[in-house]
């Protein structure tokens, strides 16, 4: 099963547009985890499993992992969720970008080594950047467009013959780079105008909408202006609203009721 039909599959089934992202802040782990050697591990598994009914991905940032030299705990969280829920799809957050034989490693790091359904890519390199992503056909390749920071526009809004450059991007993305329909943009929780324009400009390519919960971004107008015709086409990501909900030995209870929560707020505006 591709990325795509595995990401619809899971908008059904779980009736949710909920993106969990899988952040291990060491600092804000619970103190009765430290002393485990596989505390980030423990701490996603707890996660994995108090939420999976209730998303329709899950996304770990891979430089939390990196960070605390635990890439072989990313890899057991990755090998966890496709053992024990199969059917929710691993978006491995790393917004890589290069040239020629670097981003054939990465392509290889996140698809190969990883073995995630999805990756974020940065396009900004052009398309020889992202082509190695590409080549895995039955793989997501989710290219960075109009990110959720504040600093955003300084590149993305940069008119380009009379658009910004971010609608460029998305443009050619969605006519030129989607040739095996594996594409998806990365659209900030926080730009609802932005989005609707790029909703428009690429149709129902689903949509990772970062800037929810933490960052500030609102439900109703993200959700009324990202959707398609079915209500569905987002990945609306929350990470450290869910994952730091409790800080106890209850910490993956306070997580399940904040997602349940953030669900039934996204669904509320569906069509």
């Amino acid at each position: 099963m591709n990325f795509i039909t595995k990401l619809q599959h899971a908008w059904e089934k779980n009736d949710s547009l909920l993106c969990v992202g899988l952040d291990p802040n060491w600092e804000k782990l619970p103190p009765h985890l430290k002393d485990n050697p596989d505390a980030v591990f423990e701490f996603c598994k707890q996660i994995v499993d108090s939420t999976h009914d209730l998303v329709c991905a899950y996304k770990p940032q891979i430089a939390y992992f990196a960070g605390l030299s635990a890439e072989d705990q990313l890899q057991k969280v990755c090998n966890y969720i496709r053992k024990n829920y199969p059917e929710i799809p691993i978006i491995l957050d790393s917004k890589r970008g290069d040239i020629g034989s670097t981003a054939e490693m990465y392509a290889h790091e996140a698809f190969a080594r990883f073995q995630a359904d999805a990756v974020t890519v940065n396009p900004y390199m052009g398309h020889d950047s992202a082509q190695p992503f590409l080549n895995y056909e039955d793989k997501g390749v989710v290219l960075l467009c109009r990110t959720s920071n504040p600093g955003a526009g300084d590149i993305q809004d940069l008119d380009v013959d009379g658009a910004p450059l971010y609608e460029r991007v998305a443009s050619m993305i969605s006519n030129s780079w989607n040739n095996a329909g594996n594409c998806c943009i990365v659209v900030g929780a926080t730009w609802p105008k932005q989005m609707e324009r790029l909703r428009a400009i690429t149709g129902d390519m689903p949509f990772l909408v970062p800037g929810v919960g933490a960052q500030g971004g609102d439900v109703k107008s993200l959700v009324e202006a990202g959707q398609t015709a079915d209500g569905t086409g987002l990945m609306i990501n929350s990470s450290r609203a869910v994952i730091f909900a409790g800080n106890d030995e209850k910490f993956a209870d306070a997580a399940r009721a904040v997602a349940i929560e953030t669900r039934d707020l996204i669904n509320r505006f569906r069509k």
